[in-house]
């Protein structure tokens, strides 16, 4: 097995026992509920499930990034260990701390010029980035170098593809992702917008669906249209929830029934704290390996 630290961000959101399972090392965001801060430690702190509830009570929410010195601490402890570090952040469309974690290598590598250290972007958030993360653990479990995974995931990234759906337009226009007359329009008419992630791993309204069967179906449509192989498709998909296993299910439910070789290659997963401090409860997103479609 290749020896060096391959290492994530919370909101890959992963579980703390999917990323021991996957010998991946992971430092935590941070979050406001109303007012009081929090690490995004997986839920340990503040179950997802409380989080969201909170958020439906009219709490209001904050986040902030890993700054320089958390991520500077953080990798000096691999690299005393004499240990070189292939790091994935949280999208740099969405989050300034892909920077955080560069300002952080250029020092270090200046007091360990002998160590390497790899920073990826993403591009992508929750399910997306755990599923980069995931196959890049596979690839260091058979024997891949540090610079082969690296390589891998900068050539790779982008064939991560994301459908990311909701029926309640609140949050969204609280984050700003939606504005306010057209969310309040949305949610009037039972609008859904479909989402995905652009070519610079920023938030992009796509499409905009009347009813949750029809965009559940419509998403379906579209990881059929993109993934490797259409309905014959057999590699991995995540699926993540902010508190809505309801339509989740239905999510995959869907997917099994015209997508025959998936039905034991789902992961479902929560939507945590921090990305969930930006879309509110009720979001759902599928993730998975295919053709982009921009």
């Amino acid at each position: 097995m290749s020896d060096f630290v391959l290492s994530c961000s919370s909101p890959a959101d992963l579980t703390k026992e999917q990323l021991e399972e996957l010998d991946v090392s992971y430092i935590f965001f941070h979050f406001q509920l109303d007012g009081k801060d929090y690490y995004d430690d997986l839920g340990k702190t503040v179950p997802y499930k409380d989080f969201f509830d909170a958020m439906r009570n009219g709490s209001m929410t904050k986040t902030s990034q890993i700054n320089v010195e958390e991520y500077y601490s953080y990798f000096e402890e691999f690299l005393k260990e004499g240990k070189d570090i292939l790091h994935v952040t949280l999208s740099s469309g969405i989050s300034g701390t892909y920077n955080s974690a560069m300002i952080a290598k250029t020092d270090l590598e200046e007091k360990y010029p002998d160590r390497k250290i790899y920073i990826v972007d993403s591009l992508t958030a929750t399910g997306g980035y755990g599923l980069l993360v995931k196959k890049l653990s596979k690839l260091k479990a058979e024997g891949k170098s540090i610079e082969e995974c690296n390589q891998w995931a900068l050539d790779n990234r982008l064939n991560i593809q994301a459908w990311i759906f909701t029926s309640d337009l609140t949050y969204l226009i609280r984050g700003g992702r939606v504005s306010k007359t057209s969310g309040t329009i949305g949610n009037l008419l039972n609008i859904c917008p479909m989402l995905t992630f652009d070519r610079e791993g920023k938030l992009d309204t796509r499409y905009k669906i009347r009813g949750k069967k029809k965009v559940i179906k419509a998403v379906v449509d579209k990881v059929i249209e993109q993934a490797y192989d259409h309905e014959n498709y057999a590699d991995e998909i995540f699926i993540n929830h902010a508190d809505n296993l309801e339509d989740a299910n239905a999510l995959v439910e869907a997917l099994c029934e015209r997508m025959p070789n998936v039905k034991d290659k789902i992961t479902l997963n929560w939507i945590g704290n921090l990305i969930g401090s930006h879309t509110g409860p009720g979001l759902i997103g599928v993730f998975f390996f295919g053709n982009r479609e921009d």
